[in-house]
This record gives C-alpha cells, sequence and structure tokens, in this order.
C-alpha cells in the first residue's frame, strides 16, 4: 500500500468553537495517539478501552483478549481545522485495516481495526471511508464500524507515551515508522 486516500486540504487555523469526538482503535492505542497528535485540529486525545463486557477494565485485564474490549483512541478535534473524513482517512492509510484482530505481532480482539460512531452522520461518513479505504489497500478492509459503547480512559503511563518514551524499542521499532509515514503523507495537515 502506498497510495493515500484523497482528502480535502484543512484549514491552518481553528475556524470555530465547535468541537467533536471521535474513537477510533488501530491495533495498540500508543501507535494511534502517536499518529494524530500533532495533527491541526486534533485538541486532545486519550487512550482507552471500548468495546467489552466488562465494567472499569485494566490494560492487564485486556491484554488476555477475554474481556472484549479494543484499545482505543478517543479525539476530541475542531472540526474546522480537521473533518470526521479526513482523521478516518489518516487512520486508514496509518495502520492495516486488513488483519483481522492483529496489527503486526499484537494479536487478538484488543488489537482490533476499529471505529467507533457517535453519531448517525459518523457512521455514514465512516462506512464511505471504509469503502474508499478498500480502494488502496490489496486485501479486503475488516474494519469493524459500531455505535460507541463506554470508554473507560486507559492508565495514567498509557497517555502520550510515545511522546514520554521515544526510544523504547516497541516506539522505536513500530510506532516511529507509522508516524514518519503519516508526517510523510499528511505534512499539509501539521501543526505548525
Amino acid at each position: 500500500m502506498n497510495k493515500t486516500i484523497d482528502s480535502t486540504t484543512i484549514a491552518s487555523t481553528p475556524t470555530s468553537d465547535r468541537t467533536e469526538v471521535a474513537t477510533l482503535g488501530g491495533g495498540c492505542f500508543w501507535c494511534v495517539e502517536a499518529v494524530l497528535q500533532d495533527l491541526t485540529g486534533v485538541l486532545s486525545l486519550e487512550s482507552g478501552y471500548s468495546g467489552g463486557h466488562t465494567t472499569n477494565p485494566g490494560y492487564r485485564e485486556i491484554c488476555t483478549g477475554q474481556t472484549g474490549h479494543a484499545e482505543v483512541v478517543r479525539i476530541t478535534f475542531d472540526p474546522a481545522a480537521i473533518t470526521y473524513r479526513e482523521l478516518l482517512d489518516i487512520f486508514f492509510t496509518t495502520h492495516d485495516p486488513t488483519t483481522l484482530n492483529q496489527q503486526g505481532n499484537d494479536i487478538g480482539t484488543q488489537y482490533r481495526s476499529v471505529i467507533f460512531y457517535h453519531t448517525p452522520e459518523q457512521q455514514e461518513i465512516a462506512e464511505a471511508a471504509k469503502k474508499a479505504a478498500g480502494e488502496i489497500w490489496d486485501h479486503p478492509v475488516v474494519t469493524e464500524i459500531s455505535p460507541a459503547p463506554e470508554f473507560y480512559k486507559a492508565e495514567t503511563y498509557h497517555q502520550n507515551y510515545y511522546k514520554e518514551n521515544p526510544y523504547q524499542p516497541y516506539c522505536s521499532i513500530v510506532i516511529a515508522p507509522k508516524v514518519r509515514k503519516m508526517r510523510e503523507l499528511y505534512r499539509d495537515k501539521l501543526k505548525r
């Protein structure tokens, strides 16, 4: 996969006070957070867990794959600066949405590719973005698209993980290439 999904250029500064929330899972939440945190219009990110059947799960429970939760990132963004569709296009080009319950060596339902939508409009946009992503990948896109369930914020040490641990082996080997790819493909969307 070396193509990008066509997105319109975003404004360089926010033009409204309105914010929206997106919840995305693309394998390890450290990767998704690192890829999205330097984009214009992204106001805040929280790594956490969604989509499972237990209340207040912790990282050790999640890692077993028995809770049903996915590692996700909840993104608060300014839609005047970056649209939901633009976030999804970046999401689809910076992780592998064709592997079921797996990203690289991370295997299990907790690492599934998932979009948890918050409104009917987000659902419609997510379906269109998934269809467009099917044009750039060689295998079928298996990303789950479901209504946003309860979000449980992950432990403090998971927040801003890549920026606080850039030389940790997982960060250097797995996350850094994804961040580089995003910066190359979407440099016009980076915070200045």
